[in-house]
């Protein structure tokens, strides 16, 4: 589907400008090569020389409008080049890494913590350079400090620090383009403007973000990549108050590499129409009571729940180098250990794939030819038959894993990338039709004596909950010994006669990896779903500085015996006074 013709061809021309050529003349790139082969001579009497050296620049320009009942709140465009640069000193087996420090860098910041953007080489060397002097001088302390805790520790197990891996040069075409940001401005105002239709709702908002980088990667392996990442996101949000204060809100996404691949404006106007009609109904909707029994994941619900429970967990952590009075604050995953045992139903695969690009005609946005360790990742196969085959890992090797499989998608701590999945298919070797799903959560009710079950069509996640909102989640499933989790914002009743009643107010308690052992059965159906992720908890948005598209394709799933429970806060008043008119649109 096509935005109206006038409108995709000024998109297009925008969006499809003259790229930057493998051929062509590249001044960043040249300044990472020419600094990059200077810094490789580095030698300081009585100091470690360095064995590896990397220059990573993000080159972005982002563009993001925002607009709330019509009037335009946010216009900005933002153009930058964040370097990243490592210094390791000491060689594979052990330097400065993977230690409790070593995200902590002493010294001076007289370094610019952005570079120059204009095409001279000589100003973008220079920013290098100081970059790679603080680097370095901090790595060398690490070294020192790392080797001084270790005098007085006795460590199990010895692993390298580093993993080798084969040089990479990916050169691909890349340059960033204009955007039309009066069109945008003026399409978010008018989406926007359709919630005054809908007196319930308290706040909202309509947001379109152009975000476009080039990803640099020059290290001292010889590797080197220059990759192109688009993305276009519009995003509408709303909240509304119940009569007992409780607040209740819905989020819609939609995301894609292209502006050409927008729905149309009705499409886009759906959208808004149906997060408001969402938020309306579940703050007239009856407070939820607890509930214990099966649950229906839903569509993008599904693709929600394996994102957070299953994909999340098949990274491995490593534990760094710690100092008394200072352990390293590193949970271990869930699925941590259990290589090989079974941890999802008999019938059911997961596999990542970042070779593809679409699955049955829908794009999928989790593609990428290699990853930010300059590693080209392999099709992986993670699950099977509901066992565990395979983690996701970066260059940093880990217990019984000594190399990379080309997951590094994220920035990491303590020296380290973080893993992270890139197109996760789930696939059922059984599966019924959607409605016979449902016909089976009401079998299982009535068997028990229930007079619903519960169908869950949306999680909160990403989370756009606020920092308090957030807060009180992590406290409910602390105090309860539970791995955090997102809250459902669309849950449904399913009476036995297939009518259907929105329910607000309801949390899962201890809902994680294992509690999805008991899923019964899954949907012939299969759903797309794109989100960022950015390794905070919840995946909540604005909770990191570095984000990564990833694709997520799942049936809907019937899940057993799950636990609902309904939170106990307090809560605001509602406003004293209705809101003022709107007036003519």
């Amino acid at each position: 589907m096509k935005p109206p013709a006038a409108l995709a061809i000024l998109l297009a021309l925008a969006w499809h400008a003259a790229a930057q050529k493998a051929g062509e003349s590249d001044p960043l790139l040249e300044a990472m090569r020419q600094e990059l082969k200077r810094s490789e001579a580095l030698r300081v009497v009585n100091l470690d020389a360095p064995y590896y050296l990397e220059y990573a620049v993000d080159d972005a320009e982002n563009f993001r409008a925002a607009a709330s009942f019509g009037g335009l709140i946010e216009a900005q465009r933002t153009r930058l080049r964040v370097p990243r640069i490592q210094v390791r000193v000491g060689d594979y087996q052990f330097d400065n890494t993977n230690f409790v420090y070593t995200d902590f860098a002493g010294g001076t910041r007289y370094e610019a913590e952005q570079m120059p953007l204009d095409g001279l080489v000589p100003n973008l060397r220079h920013s290098l350079w100081l970059g790679t002097d603080r680097m370095y001088k901090a790595a060398v302390e690490m070294l020192a400090a790392k080797r001084a805790a270790l005098k007085n520790m006795q460590q199990s197990e010895e692993l390298a620090d580093f993993a080798r891996a084969q040089p990479v040069k990916m050169l691909l075409e890349a340059r960033i383009a204009k955007v039309n940001e009066a069109e945008w401005s003026r399409r978010v105002r008018a989406l926007s403007a359709l919630f005054r239709k809908y007196p319930a709702v308290l706040s909202s908002n309509v947001e379109v973000e152009s975000i476009q980088s080039v990803y640099y990667f020059h290290n001292t392996e010889g590797s080197e990549l220059r990759l192109p990442e688009r993305l276009l996101q519009i995003r509408v949000r709303a909240a509304a108050q119940a009569p007992d204060g409780a607040q209740v809100r819905d989020m819609a996404v939609w995301m894609g590499p292209d502006p050409a691949a927008l729905p149309p404006e009705a499409g886009l106007r759906a959208l808004v129409e149906d997060t408001a009609k969402n938020v309306t109904a579940f703050a007239a909707a009856p407070k939820a009571g607890d509930y214990t029994g099966p649950v229906l994941f839903e569509g993008e619900a599904a693709c929600q729940l394996f994102a957070e429970v299953v994909g999340r967990n098949l990274r491995l952590t490593r534990r760094p180098v710690a100092v008394p009075g200072r352990p390293a604050p590193v949970a271990a995953t869930e699925f941590e250990g259990r290589l090989g045992a079974r941890v999802l139903p008999e019938w059911l695969d997961i596999a990542d794939d970042p070779s593809r690009r679409e699955w049955r005609g829908k794009p999928l946005l989790g593609w990428f030819p290699a990853d930010i360790e300059a590693v080209v990742p392999k099709p992986l196969t993670l699950i099977e038959k509901g066992v565990l085959k395979a983690y996701l890992l970066t260059r940093q090797p880990v217990r019984g894993f000594p190399e990379s499989n080309g997951r590094a998608r994220l920035t990491g701590g303590f020296g380290a990338k973080a893993p992270c999945f890139g197109n996760l298919l789930v696939t059922a070797r059984e599966s019924v039709p959607l409605a016979e799903l449902r016909a089976r959560m009401l079998a299982l009710c009535k068997a028990r004596g229930k007079p619903y079950g519960l169908v869950v069509r949306r999680m909160d996640f990403p989370s756009s909950a606020s920092l308090e909102e957030l807060r009180r989640v992590i406290a409910a499933a602390q105090s309860g010994g539970a791995r955090v989790v997102s809250s459902p914002l669309l849950v449904y009743r399913l009476y036995p006669d297939g009518r259907e009643e929105p329910v607000r107010g309801l949390r899962f308690r201890a809902l994680d990896s294992r509690a999805l052992k008991d899923m019964l059965a899954a949907s012939r159906e299969m759903e797309v779903f794109h989100y960022l992720e950015n390794g905070a908890p919840m995946a909540i948005i604005g909770g990191a500085g570095y984000v990564t598209q990833v694709s997520v394709v799942a049936p809907s799933v019937l899940v057993d015996d799950l636990e609902m429970q309904t939170p106990r806060e307090e809560r605001p008043d509602p406003p004293v006074v209705p809101p003022p008119p709107f007036g003519a649109q």
